[in-house]
């Protein structure tokens, strides 16, 4: 898979985020689309989780992005 600019950036930033991923909210508010995070999902370089946290004393529901080995191994090899 040829993978854009953007599409490394997102997988260096995940790559960069640990274990614990980055939430929907963070990647978005970094500028990547909703479509792109799915492309990243469907070929297999990333995953997306809901997850239940608390914030504020509410909870509520985060989807969570994290970089599979696949995905590292894409933007090893760019």
């Amino acid at each position: 898979m040829n993978l854009s600019a953007e599409q490394c950036r997102a997988l260096a930033m995940l790559a960069d985020a640990g274990q614990n991923g980055a939430t929907e909210a963070l990647l978005l508010a970094h500028g990547f689309w909703h479509e792109m995070l799915a492309e990243l999902v469907a070929a297999g370089l990333a995953t997306a989780r809901r997850e239940t946290m608390k914030a504020g004393g509410r909870t509520i529901e985060v989807e969570r992005y994290r970089i599979t080995d696949a995905g590292r191994s894409a933007i090893e090899s760019e």
